[in-house]
């Protein structure tokens, strides 16, 4: 593995029964986890390579309510609490501080959207402070430019993506939960209906309530179900740079870089959606119900390789429960850097801070960020599959509003006042094409 990540011990006896079975330890199913174990929940999270091995771990680290969708809103508020409460309640450090996020830019378009969503956001009780160009300047020193302005969320922050999803799943086993790592999920049982067991490599845990946070491969697992979950997923590429001397803003974003201080000390460096697109037969089968949002980011994508075919994340393929699948070959995806992405992030980020020039590269990653069409979690269970409960989709929002759609899923299955309005996330909005028509499976 290229990218930085902590791993841990997990509980080696795979149990016979438990009331939940979450599948997949990304930084959702973790904290999905963790809040059933509050509850008394017992419940047993599995993985089929390491804890956090893809894209929570991969990612920017922020938690922020700059710039959400209103949908998804609520549930980045209730986050930045959550991170917070993890830290106080566990004795854990997912390295979260409210760092303040500092946005900055000389377009006065993008100025603009970003002051209307500063207005709409004091509606909803977040704080944001609109910078004019000295402040904006005062904030970005380190910079050595000058900037019309921007915008400072005090209130966000960053977590640590190396130890924040390992941290939860320690605290879930000191709960009494279990988690199993190399376990991969191979299909559900089912009688009457609804989820009866969940099948693994190393065999059958009976439960009446599965919880797929399955990341990038969560289509292709509710495919073997036949359940509809059009999902895509595009190659990021980024670099860690070791600074000489001085400091940068911890969080830092321009339209041509973005910058964001690690838990190591080391600084990331990425390009908002630069991304690579690898072809996959998933994604002709989904084009039309992505078009509107490719249409809207092909500046931004480039055709890619057929890593994504060789991965297997997004098969087309049928796989038997007695037999390894494609998430046992594939225990974590760790696809290929881009080069020519990390040149241009180099480029970008030396034009904005000249002392980068001085830096030593620490390490470069790529990880593949899963979308749903209208960039919106799906979240919730499936009408077709009852026990079946979905959690994914994440659209590359999800290690900044994990504990709240940890703690969504929670409330759901346990049947509580949920923390957020789940409408929004509801997955049978999908029931139907982009093109109003039912799906056929």
């Amino acid at each position: 593995m290229r990218v930085p990540l902590t791993r841990i011990d997990t509980t080696p006896t795979l149990p016979g029964s438990a009331d939940v079975v979450v599948i997949g330890a990304g930084i959702v199913g973790v904290f999905t986890a963790w809040f059933l174990a509050k509850r008394g929940v017992k419940v047993a999270l599995i993985e089929k390579g390491m804890v956090g091995g893809e894209q929570s771990s991969r990612n920017w680290g922020w938690c922020r309510q700059q710039n959400r969708d209103a949908r998804e809103l609520p549930i980045a508020t209730e986050s930045l609490r959550l991170w917070q409460q993890f830290e106080d309640e566990s004795g854990e450090s997912a390295g979260f501080r409210r760092s303040g996020l500092l946005y900055l830019s000389n377009d006065d378009d993008e100025l603009g959207g970003w002051t209307r969503w500063c207005e709409f956001a004091r509606t909803a009780g977040v704080r944001t402070e609109v910078l004019g160009s000295k402040q904006a300047n005062a904030r970005a020193a380190a910079t050595g430019r000058k900037w019309k302005g921007g915008v400072f969320a005090p209130t966000d922050g960053t977590a640590d993506p190396a130890n924040a999803a390992p941290a939860v799943a320690r605290s879930v086993i000191k709960l009494g939960g279990t988690v199993h790592q190399n376990c991969a999920a191979r299909g559900i049982e089912t009688e009457g209906g609804r989820v009866s067991g969940v099948v693994t490599e190393h065999g059958v845990i009976r439960t009446k309530i599965a919880v797929l946070s399955g990341g990038a491969w969560a289509s292709t697992f509710c495919r073997q179900l036949g359940i509809r979950l059009p999902q895509a997923t595009i190659r990021s590429s980024v670099m860690s740079v070791s600074l000489p001397r001085g400091t940068l803003p911890d969080a830092l974003h321009t339209k041509n870089i973005t910058i964001t201080r690690r838990g190591d000390e080391a600084y990331s460096l990425a390009i908002s959606g630069l991304a690579k697109f690898d072809p996959t037969l998933q994604k002709a089968r989904y084009a039309k119900d992505f078009l509107p949002m490719f249409a809207r980011r092909w500046r931004s994508l480039s055709p890619g390789s057929l890593e994504g075919v060789r991965s297997g994340h997004e098969s087309m393929s049928r796989w038997r429960l007695d037999q390894p699948t494609p998430m046992e070959k594939m225990r974590v995806l760790d696809p290929s850097v881009d080069e020519a992405t990390l040149t241009e992030i180099r480029g970008r980020a030396i034009d904005l801070c000249p002392v980068i020039g001085e830096a030593r590269v620490a390490a470069s990653w790529a990880g593949y960020i899963d979308m749903t069409p209208d960039g919106i979690p799906a979240i919730g269970e499936t009408r077709s599959l009852p026990g079946f409960v979905l959690a994914a989709g994440l659209s590359g929002h999800g290690f900044g509003i994990g504990p709240g759609c940890g703690h969504l899923v929670a409330d759901m299955v346990t049947g509580v006042t949920p923390i957020a309005d789940p409408e929004p996330y509801r997955p049978d909005r999908f029931d139907r094409s982009a093109w109003g028509k039912v799906a056929d499976f």
